[in-house]
């Protein structure tokens, strides 16, 4: 298999994550691409029209994006149940659909900074993808704790990805005030060794 990968991409650390946790890292052989909305890589195209990273090419079928497709697709093919097989699948689906939104806010305000010419740039719009972030914080700090504390599944990983990629791009903003059990949650969490591997670079 072959990931089209980028070091710095919080929804491909999701996929490197899994593949850490669940002893596929040897199967893949990383493809790094440089890819933005204003400028895709040509490349990427063929395996994702969407012209986005992370992207799998896989021998039995056609290349497989987005990346909870393809972290559902590796746990299946590992045999893993981060998904839960039983119980508790609806509750993990919809935490890392939560987590995915934190993600998608937090790029939409990295795009903002870095490919909006200056002088078209909204603050509004910069505080109103930081609002639901904010809020999103909120409700993982009273509402999912027990779940967070559980056995690992992929909500977990997901919800650490995106706190992490806060912390990359947006650390000034501060999430953990008012997040205490969130933020001890996410201390622990962010030691595991397939945290600390997957780490994007200082940029």
């Amino acid at each position: 298999m072959k990931l089209a990968y980028s070091p710095t991409s919080p929804y491909v650390r999701k996929v490197m994550v899994l593949l850490h946790e669940t002893g596929q890292l040897d199967d893949v052989a990383l493809d790094e691409r440089v890819t933005t909305p204003l400028a895709p890589d040509d490349a990427l195209l063929p395996n994702n029209p969407l012209g986005k990273v992370p992207a799998l090419e896989r021998a039995e079928g056609p290349a497989l994006y987005d990346s909870r497709v393809i972290c559902a697709y590796l746990n299946d093919r590992a045999g893993a149940n981060l998904y839960g097989r039983n119980k508790g699948h609806w509750d993990i689906l919809t935490l890392e659909a939560t987590a995915d939104g934190i993600l998608d806010a937090a790029l939409l305000m990295t795009y903002e900074a870095r490919l909006r010419p200056e002088d078209k740039r909204m603050e509004t719009w910069v505080d109103g993808q930081w609002d639901k972030i904010a809020r999103t914080c909120a409700a993982l700090n009273t509402r999912w704790m027990s779940h967070l504390s559980g056995p690992l599944d992929m909500g977990q990983i997901a919800v650490g990805c995106a706190l992490g990629y806060i912390d990359f791009r947006h650390d000034a903003y501060g999430w953990r005030r008012g997040n205490d059990a969130l933020a001890a949650w996410f201390e622990t969490f962010d030691s595991r060794d397939a945290m600390r591997q997957t780490r994007p670079p200082v940029a």
